[in-house]
């Protein structure tokens, strides 16, 4: 799978209402699953992104979905390569 966007920065993955986003990331790490950021940067978590910078585009896409749809089932959890 062709990973894309930044390597060096975390991003923020979109979940549905009935799991949190940091279960989501710990799964895709222990399964070796791919994510996708807001960005749209694909790939597969494989070390602990609470040392890295947010990425910018996925931050300003959560914060427009804050700002428009309140309630949208878009949780910000720090996810990287």
């Amino acid at each position: 799978m062709p990973q894309t966007g930044d390597p060096e920065c975390a991003h923020i993955v979109k979940t549905n209402g009935d799991e949190s986003a940091a279960a989501k990331v710990l799964q895709a790490r222990i399964e070796g699953t791919p994510l996708e950021a807001l960005c749209g940067h694909r790939w597969v978590p494989s070390r602990d992104p609470k040392q890295l910078p947010l990425c910018a585009k996925c931050k300003d896409i959560y914060d427009t979905y804050r700002a428009f749809n309140d309630g949208l089932n878009c949780v910000s959890a720090r996810a990287t390569q």
